[in-house]
């Protein structure tokens, strides 16, 4: 009825940054050809300045006229400026930017691999039984969250409500321990938990934080907490999925209420856990909502 569509090819992501670093390069050099031509024109009007409009001798300072100063100062910003465009811009460019972020991953790709070597016995059932004079420490991996009657944690990145003895406990319980998190988690601290050690699983490539320690998958997150007989997963909502099959242990807090959110717990599988122990806590003046704590532990 309107007749065929003209078809228009896209530029795909790397021939568009292509194509945008040419059009910078243009800019710059086209920027560069003009203040030359301004660095010209101005040199010939301070010449006539000085030598021809002005009355009496020229201002002089360490006895040199006061415009050739000028004009070599002037000259020293020209040549900052031609060095920046043909030397730092281009040989320090989006390629050499590249190649710093890759050697970034590498090397933080190199430690993870590190401790995935080091730690890969206690997270691999053995072939054949090898006795042991003293027991195996057990090692437990404990999934902490709070949500509601419809498995409701949250929205815009924040809890919908205030529970302190729930804050209370998952300080007593996570204390001392390594805590695994999303990007997303982490960045809604104020700061860093005291007395924890962040692991922080992201797909971000070059994410970097002084906070934690970052990974980039679930395996290497629980390997780089290899050194702790019981981490904790502590969100948020992808991460929760992620690790249901990983977790021995899932501590929750369940909220007795209903919430508008946009983050929900997953559905715990009663044919893979059992609900081992169930704690009532009431309304308060200090609590708008009654809540039980949880603890259910992998058949």
């Amino acid at each position: 009825m309107f007749g065929k569509k003209k078809e228009v090819t896209a530029l795909d992501n790397e021939q568009r940054e292509l194509f945008e670093n040419a059009q910078q390069r243009i800019r710059e050099k086209r920027g560069l050809f003009t203040h030359f031509i301004v660095f010209v024109v101005g040199t010939i009007g301070l010449i006539i300045i000085s030598q021809v409009l002005m009355k009496g001798e020229p201002p002089m300072l360490l006895q040199v006229q006061w415009w050739i100063w000028v004009l070599f100062i002037w000259l020293l910003l020209f040549i900052y400026h031609a060095f920046k465009v043909f030397v730092t811009n281009r040989l320090l460019g989006p390629e050499w930017e590249k190649g710093q972020y890759a050697k970034l991953v590498a090397k933080q790709q190199e430690r993870m691999g590190a401790l995935e070597k080091q730690v890969s016995k206690e997270y691999q059932v053995p072939d054949t039984k090898i006795e042991s004079a003293a027991p195996a420490v057990k090692k437990e991996l404990t999934m902490i969250a709070a949500a509601g009657t419809n498995n409701e944690l949250g929205k815009d990145g924040d809890l919908v409500w205030r529970l302190p003895d729930d804050f209370k406990r998952f300080k007593e319980l996570t204390t001392g321990h390594y805590i695994i998190m999303g990007r997303k988690t982490f960045e809604s601290f104020p700061k860093p938990l005291p007395n924890r050690t962040h692991v922080i699983l992201t797909k971000d490539p070059v994410y970097n934080t002084d906070g934690g320690i970052v990974v980039h998958d679930l395996q290497t997150a629980i390997a780089t907490c290899s050194s702790d007989p019981n981490p904790f997963v502590i969100g948020g909502g992808e991460i929760y999925k992620l690790a249901m099959d990983a977790v021995t242990k899932i501590e929750l807090t369940r909220v007795h209420g209903t919430f508008n959110v946009d983050t929900y717990f997953p559905a715990i599988d009663k044919n893979q856990f059992k609900l081992q122990q169930t704690v009532h806590h009431p309304i308060d003046e200090r609590h708008a909502f009654a809540f039980d704590f949880e603890t259910w532990v992998r058949i």
